[in-house]
């Protein structure tokens, strides 16, 4: 069974407009380019997709989104078809700013942000630190309120393309130990005593930073919604992350199982017995995954039950990682050399690159482990910290 095809006039519209733009170029291009000049490419096609329409469908009419859920699923499809590239350098500005602005964000702060992320202002978010990544609640960096501005101190870690980020989503301890006592900013990063550092992965790549606060002031005007609440606000965020934008990652699947099939293809007819086997059940396993989405955005409509949400992206990144190393497999010792370069999504047929890159997401945005408790805890009902 599969998801129906929807909104077909959008469909043919979309794909003629990648193929005017020539939208599988701009990915190799950006693959192939060094740090700054992807930056640069990055913003170039964020501003054609927005001169479009394609750019922020997800957002409210108001602000130039407006689309229907068919519709965000078509762009994304087509998108994904034409071998666009991945505006993973936008990605919390498009996603996780936009709809902590949408929900909690006042008048005066959608105003000033919104556009401005619609026009290429990138962000990065500052969660997470050493010693508080999964166990957020435990983070330790400090906001003191003096007259009519914070001072900000602590450092984070693990925060994608803040190098190159003009903004950050900043969350601070205001008050006591805990979830109650957190609170959420919108920080300048070009505020004196700001600090970034690039981190070396393992793909070679210096996509994570370390970002240092020392006596940062941060005004009253970039607090998110009331002090201390967050905790509740950082949930609505990485609902986000989890939710609506599993969309496109259930069509990037899609072509990544497209991949796959060529690669078994290139298989000896004597060697593919297996290999077509474990594709059958890969097959599988992404239509089921897209039925999945379907249902849980069908059930939440704007993605923001971090619950439910959490189901997706375990299933979603155990499936991208478990795929890239049957890929990694199957293309044999040829699959080990990869590009080393930036993926346009997560499956991209370069198996070296998109297995490193797959563990990112058992990682990043919460453990699966501790995605395990929310959904056993808040689904199934489970006691906290009781066995098994």
């Amino acid at each position: 069974m599969s998801l129906p095809e929807q909104g077909t006039d959008l469909a043919g519209e979309v794909r003629d407009w990648c193929r005017s733009r020539d939208a599988a170029d701009w990915r190799d291009r950006m693959s192939a380019a060094d740090p700054a000049e992807r930056a640069r490419l990055q913003r170039a096609w964020l501003l054609l997709l927005a001169a479009q329409g394609y750019a922020v469908p997800h957002w409210p009419a108001a602000w130039g989104g407006g689309r229907s859920r068919a519709d965000q699923l078509t762009i994304a499809r087509e998108l994904i078809r034409a071998g666009a590239p991945r505006l993973d350098m936008h990605f919390v500005a498009l996603h996780h700013a936009a709809a902590t602005l949408v929900i909690a964000g006042s008048d005066e702060q959608r105003e000033a942000y919104l556009p401005a992320i619609r026009d290429g202002q990138r962000w990065c978010q500052g969660f997470s630190e050493p010693g508080a990544g999964s166990d957020l609640a435990s983070l330790r960096t400090r906001a003191e309120r003096r007259g009519d501005h914070y001072v900000v101190n602590g450092h984070k870690t693990w925060s994608s393309s803040a190098e190159f980020a003009e903004m950050c989503l900043l969350l601070a301890r205001t008050g006591g130990p805990g979830r109650s006592g957190i609170s959420y900013f919108l920080l300048d990063l070009s505020s004196p005593g700001v600090s970034v550092r690039p981190i070396r992965n393992a793909s070679g790549q210096d996509e994570f930073c370390d970002l240092f606060l020392t006596d940062v002031e941060v005004p009253v005007t970039a607090l998110v919604g009331a002090e201390n609440e967050g905790w509740r606000i950082a949930n609505a965020t990485l609902g986000e992350e989890r939710g609506l934008t599993m969309l496109e990652r259930s069509e990037e699947m899609v072509a990544g199982l497209r991949y796959l099939t060529l690669a078994v293809a290139a298989l000896p007819p004597g060697e593919r017995g297996a290999a077509l086997e474990a594709l059958g059940a890969y097959a599988e396993r992404v239509e089921s995954f897209r039925l999945l989405v379907a249902r849980v955005l069908d059930a939440s409509v704007d993605g923001t039950d971090t619950a439910a949400a959490s189901i997706l992206k375990l299933v979603y990144s155990e499936l991208l990682q478990d795929m890239s190393r049957e890929g990694l497999a199957v293309a044999g010792l040829a699959g080990h050399e990869g590009r080393h370069g930036w993926s346009g999504t997560w499956q991209t047929g370069d198996w070296f690159d998109d297995y490193l890159r797959s563990w990112e997401w058992t990682i990043g945005g919460g453990t699966n482990d501790i995605l395990r408790n929310v959904v056993g805890e808040r689904i199934l009902g489970l006691p906290r910290g009781g066995s098994r």
